[in-house]
């Protein structure tokens, strides 16, 4: 795949609803063939990068996580030209060590989720993306140069086990993902969005923002919204900080994936193409456009 201009995706998880210093900011809505996106979506660049920022719950959090139109979300990412995802969220602590406040940048995913779509792909057209490794571990290392240089307590790799939700966990599940599964924290967003990012072809990095010690912890109390919210605050802040320095440190050339994220569908697509309709190929649009002649 040949080169070109690097743009940067933020979807910014619970707290983030909204990013400043952004030159030539400005908000348009982006309609998919999966339906309307969680929100507008602002763009504009930061430090002479090109970025485009979607609140994942929308502005005002009007999707839950089971809700949140992920398929939309990531087309209209791949829509506007968007090359790598940063992706940020809240998430429980399943680990004595990974405390409120600190940072995570995930390299492995549990996923638990059971009413959400999960691929483009749902039509007649089949595809078969590999996800054993479903982060791009470039971009992650690249948050966690930013983090260190802000001083962001943070942590080199993390299994991020999804839920379902909007409920938090039982304390025999807690204690299950903890002690038999083996799961460092848990959350209720990063899937199947890890999974669309590779289908679209995108680098997809997350980093997960410790608010609580879920209910498994001994000496502190089940998970109240009231405490997430506060410590989500505290969060917000630096990762609006994080997004900032990653962006100065980014070359806004985009190259090929090293690890082969961009070019994710080579030969993941397994119809064969005569007989995919052409309203199935205009339906996959830009995520799957480079393979057909429409």
């Amino acid at each position: 795949m040949d080169q070109k201009e690097l743009m940067l995706g933020i979807i910014g998880g619970s707290g983030i609803y909204e990013i400043e210093g952004v030159e030539n900011g400005r908000w348009i809505k982006i309609p998919t063939p999966y339906g309307d996106p969680s929100d507008e979506i602002y763009t504009g660049s930061l430090n002479n990068i090109k970025v485009a920022f979607l609140p994942r719950h929308g502005r005002g959090h009007l999707y839950s996580p089971s809700t949140v139109p992920y398929q939309a979300n990531l087309y209209a990412m791949k829509y506007l030209g968007v090359t790598d995802v940063l992706a940020i969220s809240a998430c429980g602590s399943l680990r004595e060590d990974f405390k409120p406040g600190d940072f995570v940048i995930i390299d492995q995913f549990i996923d638990r989720t059971f009413m959400r779509k999960k691929t483009f792909f749902d039509g007649k057209c089949v595809a078969h993306v590999s996800v054993a490794e479903p982060v791009c571990s470039g971009l992650g290392s690249l948050a966690g140069e930013a983090m260190s240089a802000l001083g962001i307590k943070h942590h080199l790799k993390g299994t991020y086990i999804t839920m379902e939700g909007p409920q938090f966990s039982t304390k025999a599940e807690s204690l299950l993902y903890k002690n038999e599964w083996g799961c460092d924290v848990i959350g209720m967003t990063n899937m199947p969005e890890a999974k669309l990012a590779r289908e679209a072809e995108i680098c997809y990095a997350s980093i997960a923002m410790v608010t609580d010690f879920d209910c498994w912890h001994p000496d502190h109390d089940n998970v109240e919204v009231s405490d997430i919210i506060e410590t989500l605050t505290s969060n917000a802040s630096s990762a609006k900080d994080l997004i900032k320095k990653v962006t100065s440190i980014l070359s806004s050339e985009k190259k090929t994936c090293s690890q082969g994220c961009n070019t994710a569908l080579e030969h993941a697509i397994i119809s064969h193409s005569d007989k995919i309709t052409l309203a199935e190929k205009k339906r996959l649009g830009v995520v799957a456009k480079r393979f057909f002649d429409i």
